[in-house]
């Protein structure tokens, strides 16, 4: 009975990794705890372990296709590596309750950033800025000097963006056992104006690189319960091929919509079973 739920469950959790590049270890720990009976803990570590192998198999699907910027990718997931040690620290430490609590917080500010600033416009990235025009003589020199500073000041601004996001998604997949993709796709595609095709193929490796420094960090206490661990990561790997047609067909901005209500609906949930344990 518990391998069957955890497959059935395990063909959700991929269908979204495959289909966004992230997002599957926000549904798979309130369903390993609240479905399968895990704790925060066993929870968390086991779906870095789903995530992390579900999102190789992504990555390297996606390879084929030229789909994943490696250099973007190594970088992003290597800023994360401390900070994923650090996540890992601090879930030891917390009770069950105020882990669970956090990570509900984290999903309903998530998911209502992901409804509030939806870009308006194709699900291919915000559009490259046009070439200033250039004249001869004083015009193009003038033209130079103006927007010398911009690009620079820019160009800082958007690294600060990338090593902030990129710490900030080692520590949540340290601290509760999260990919980070939800975070990391809008972040390449407003931060870095990559396509958001690439986005989700480099968001999968990034994930990948978290998810191992993450584990490495439990190496010396970690435990799996592999009954409902190997059935529920077969289901996500399987499930995640289809979640990658279903990405192909479906615009990127109505897939982004119809998860954030998801997590809604779930971060409820899991808020409200956390404050009803705090309280007894």
């Amino acid at each position: 009975m518990i391998a069957a739920s955890a497959v059935a469950l395990g063909l959700v959790v991929g269908t979204v990794i495959g289909a966004l590049g992230g997002g599957g270890g926000v549904l798979a720990v309130p369903v390993l705890v609240y479905l399968l009976g895990q704790t925060a803990q066993e929870a968390t570590t086991s779906s870095l372990v789903i995530v992390g192998i579900t999102a190789l198999v992504g990555a390297l699907a996606r390879t084929r296709a030229g789909l994943v910027r490696w250099r973007t990718g190594l970088a992003f997931g290597l800023i994360g590596v401390g900070a994923a040690y650090l996540g890992t620290m601090l879930n030891a430490r917390l009770p069950q309750p105020v882990l669970l609590l956090a990570f509900a917080a984290l999903i309903l500010v998530c998911a209502t950033a992901m409804l509030i600033k939806a870009p308006a416009g194709d699900d291919t990235g915000p559009a490259e800025p046009p070439e200033p025009a250039t004249g001869s003589g004083a015009t193009r020199s003038a033209t130079a000097v103006a927007t010398r500073a911009p690009v620079r000041g820019s160009r800082t601004a958007t690294a600060a963006k990338v090593v902030l996001a990129g710490l900030a998604v080692g520590f949540l997949t340290g601290l509760l056992g999260v990919g980070g993709g939800f975070l990391v796709v809008p972040a390449l595609v407003f931060a870095l104006r990559m396509p958001i095709a690439p986005a989700i193929g480099t968001s999968l490796l990034i994930i990948v690189i978290n998810s191992v420094a993450s584990l490495g960090a439990r190496a010396g206490h970690l435990t799996l319960d592999w009954a409902v661990v190997a059935p529920f990561l077969i289901a996500a790997i399987v499930a995640s091929f289809a979640g990658k047609r279903v990405a192909d067909r479906l615009p990127g901005r109505a897939l982004g919509r119809a998860f954030a209500v998801l997590l809604l609906l779930v971060g409820v949930f899991v808020a409200g079973q956390s404050l009803l344990s705090l309280a007894s």
